[in-house]
């Protein structure tokens, strides 16, 4: 991907943000001083992570990267003054160790911050991906001014970001959100194995969503090829298709479930929905209608992501500047 970049002032201070997924790289280089969150970056890239899954070469990719992204918008080294990076997987962000990521990567107990404090010489913060995506929604995005509510990212994966009393919360050891592990009725009643998927996440995942559409695809109940993509199911059942109509409306039903068994136990009023598979414009109003039947007393609202991928890197880039003076 090409990067992107405008004008800048060799004495302003800038930020590094960093979007480690199990497929792709994501990295942002934020103004400090620009008062409009969606107008603070000033350069981006994005690379693919396929094949590179050790952690030391991740944080080279990062490092060469930063640098490349500083020499095209001719940003002098010194300028850049701390660095965030999201990672998908329990983070504790107090030591800045990765404790598990998702399968997709395969880390375990990685030491980011002190490797990123090392390559740069320049203070650094992780936390999970998607809690950054939560962050990113409040600073700048759909819930700006919203004390609690709960950004779910489905796609692959499946994860929440959960804000309470306008602040991220994390959980004691770290794992508030970790929802792709929710035992529901109908779901595996035995948790899986530690950065193996959740029982949540392969039913309303990608992959699981894919599986689903598999298991119930023949000849004679659809026209529609057997190997679509969630998001390719979706679109069909907008169009009208009647096993993909059936399959989103199994999905919606899921995460229905996920909301409202959520919304008991934090009663938050607002739900952001991110990811490729939450993004979708048939998702959020099924899902609803769901929750609409059920006629429970609080109603949360459902919203789409406004930030979409760019939640991640947003939440990236207010961290950082957490860390400044």
């Amino acid at each position: 991907m090409p990067l992107e970049k405008v004008p800048t002032s060799e004495t302003e201070s800038y930020v590094a943000a960093v979007d480690i997924g199990g497929t792709n790289l994501r990295l942002a280089i934020a103004r400090v001083t620009d008062s409009e969150p969606v107008r603070s970056i000033v350069a981006r890239s994005q690379t693919s992570t396929v094949g590179t899954r050790a952690a030391d070469a991740v944080v080279v990719l990062i490092f060469n990267g930063i640098e490349a992204l500083l020499k095209q918008a001719s940003i002098p080294r010194s300028s850049l003054k701390a660095i965030a990076a999201g990672a998908p997987g329990i983070t504790n962000v107090e030591t800045g160790v990765v404790i598990v990521t998702s399968y997709l990567l395969g880390w375990r107990d990685v030491p980011l911050r002190s490797m990123l404090e090392k390559s740069f010489g320049i203070p650094a913060t992780v936390d999970n991906d998607v809690k950054l995506a939560a962050l990113g929604e409040s600073w700048a995005g759909v819930a700006g001014g919203v004390s609690d509510f709960v950004f779910l990212a489905i796609g692959t994966g499946v994860g929440s970001g959960v804000f309470l009393n306008g602040r991220p919360y994390r959980g004691s050891a770290w794992t508030a959100g970790e929802i792709g592990y929710m035992l529901l009725p109908g779901l595996p009643a035995d948790p899986p194995e530690r950065g193996k998927p959740g029982g949540l996440e392969n039913v309303l995942g990608g992959d699981g969503i894919k599986s689903l559409w598999q298991s119930q695809w023949n000849q004679t109940s659809t026209k529609l090829p057997r190997d679509l993509q969630a998001t390719e199911i979706f679109d069909h059942a907008l169009l009208g298709d009647a096993l993909a109509q059936k399959i989103l409306t199994q999905t919606a039903r899921t995460l229905a479930s996920a909301i409202y068994n959520i919304s008991l136990v934090l009663n938050c009023p607002l739900f952001v929905l991110g990811g490729g598979v939450g993004s979708h414009p048939a998702l959020r109003p099924a899902a609803e209608s769901v929750l609409k039947t059920w006629g429970t007393r609080v109603q949360p609202r459902l919203v789409i992501s406004a930030l979409g991928p760019d939640a991640q890197l947003f939440g990236a880039i207010r961290l950082a500047m957490n860390l400044l003076p």
